[in-house]
């Protein structure tokens, strides 16, 4: 037995190629882990292990096996594998690419970190988490998938992969740890799934080539800096259901030129868009409880609209010296004399009564929700008493002249919510869709066809696909009318995410196994 931590084993076996491989006795002795020491070249790693005649799986990539490997050029991974140790490829610069098996359920803190020649990464649907700083600084990482089962991506996972220029996170995905995505310099675009709740702190700092970003309705908070230095940022779209907006989250975002913080917002932390010099108008909801210090310092705003009916005191330097000598304060009818009177606000030399451009000061239905079951669309807006108005046609109706017609069924949906007193939502559209499915039961019965069939629900915003109804794994292409494959994704519970990229009013086509569906781009 070799005297230091690093290279201690228990036993070690020579593969058919000539290379030497180490292993650990673990699971009571049952199985086998590769363990570290000085690897280089190609390593293939075997699924089963004889050793004094007795021959055991090998399950585990242990603790730093691989750790510090600087000559190590490729590793094969058998299907045996379940889990990827702590900094088990730490530090492995000549790695170019891992295939990871879809037997792996595991990746491990620091697992690939400093890899700084990993150029792509597929994560299998058999992950479920990714560990802290597992792919930090690797920083010629371009490509990442990211299986549809991962539940938790680490704090600081994909910290400093500069190269990496956009990623999906599935739906399956529900905490992002703090600085995940810190320092991705090159990263243009991110889909934030519907499943997240929060969104930590620093968990996009410094992504800086980001240009838009959707937070989805489910988040319910953004923490502290989580866009902080994301100076290309010139857009953002804050979900419905976000409560905080930590300190500093948008810190220095100097390209971001119109925020509207939803109704739903009860506070807004220090710093939150402290010099987000870009900025021309704010709009501040009801629901806002507190605004913290430096909230948009450095900012020279010509509009603030405030929708605060009880105005409550706010820091001298909540606002910038000039917004509060230049901007015009629009405030709600009726209120001029509380915001004169209250700290902070009476700062503002100009306000004006009614909400700038928006006169009416009227509060906006949320957008409805479609949904499909049993032969019934249901809609549903968060606006308590909304009357959700729907336009329903059908694009399959037509006249033939042939002998042969292949029959299908699509339903152009789109739909808004209305209320008195309150401005229409956006407009909502949706594809519904019927595809036949194997085995097939189809026929004539009593002058009524028959065919099996499933439900297919497809939804859009900004170009992110929604796909429902689909069977679990069904394969899902998207095309654009030149026949480019722009996404793709598999089905999992049902549903599947394809981010397109692709211009408003553009069609695509959705292929779902060999049947294929026309999408409008909203």
């Amino acid at each position: 037995m070799v005297g230091t931590k690093a290279l201690a084993y228990d036993i070690k076996v020579e593969n058919a190629d000539g290379v030497t491989i180490y292993y650990n006795y673990i699971n009571d002795g049952k199985e086998l882990e590769v363990t570290c020491y000085g690897y280089s070249g190609s390593v293939v790693i075997p699924e089963e292990v004889t050793y004094m005649n007795r021959s055991r799986k090998v399950t585990s990539i242990g603790e730093n096996a691989f750790d510090g490997c600087s000559e190590l050029t490729s590793v094969t991974i058998p299907n045996s594998v379940t889990s990827i140790g702590k900094s088990a490829f730490y530090y492995c610069m000549k790695l170019t690419s891992i295939s990871i098996p879809n037997s792996v359920t595991s990746i491990g803190v620091s697992a690939f970190q400093h890899c700084i020649n990993l150029t792509s990464v597929t994560i299998p649907n058999s992950v479920t988490s990714i560990g802290d700083v597992a792919f930090a600084g690797c920083t010629s990482l371009t490509s990442v998938t990211i299986g549809t089962s991962v539940t938790s991506i680490g704090e600081g996972a994909f910290n400093g992969c500069s190269g990496l220029t956009s990623v999906t996170i599935p739906n399956s995905v529900t905490s992002i740890g703090d600085y995940a995505f810190f320092f991705c310099t090159g990263l243009t675009s991110v889909t934030i799934s519907n499943s997240i709740t929060s969104i930590g702190a620093q968990t996009f700092c410094y992504c800086t080539s980001l240009t838009t970003v959707t937070i989805p309705n489910n988040v319910t908070s953004i923490g502290d800096y989580a866009f902080s230095s994301c100076s290309g940022l010139s857009s953002v779209t804050i979900g419905t259901s976000v409560t905080s907006i930590g300190e500093g989250s948008f810190i220095v975002c100097s390209g971001l030129t119109s925020v509207t913080i939803p109704n739903g917002v009860t506070s807004i932390g220090d710093y939150a868009f402290e010099n987000c010099t870009g900025l021309t108008s704010v709009t501040i909801p009801n629901s806002i409880t507190s605004i913290g210090e430096s909230a948009f310092s450095g900012c020279d705003i010509p509009e603030v609209i405030s929708k605060i009916e009880n105005p409550f005191n706010i820091d001298a330097n909540t606002f910038s010296n000039n917004t509060y000598l230049n901007a015009t304060l629009s405030v709600p009818a009726g209120t001029i004399g509380k915001y004169k009177a209250t700290e902070g606000w009476k700062k503002f030399v100009f306000i004006e009564e009614g909400n700038g451009n928006n006169p009416s000061d009227k509060d906006k239905c949320e957008k409805p929700t479609i949904s499909y079951t049993n032969g019934k669309l249901t809609f549903n807006s968060a606006t308590e008493g909304a009357i959700c108005q729907s336009t329903i046609t059908d694009s399959d109706i037509k006249t033939y002249s042939s002998n042969e017609v292949q029959l299908g069924v699509t339903y152009e949906i789109s739909v808004y919510a209305t209320k008195a007193g309150y401005e229409n939502s956006e407009t909502v559209t949706a594809t519904l869709c019927w595809i036949d499915v194997e085995p097939r039961t189809e026929g004539v019965t009593n002058d009524v066809a028959n065919v099996r069939a499933v439900a297919i629900m497809i939804q859009n915003e900004g170009g992110l696909l929604t796909i429902n109804g689909a069977d679990d794994n069904a394969s899902i292409a998207v095309y654009d009318l030149n026949g480019i494959q722009v996404g793709s994704a598999i089905s999992n519970n049902g549903v599947a995410y394809v981010n397109t990229n692709l211009c408003r009013d553009s069609i695509a086509i959705v292929k779902i196994g060999n049947k294929s569906v026309k999408v409008i781009i909203k």
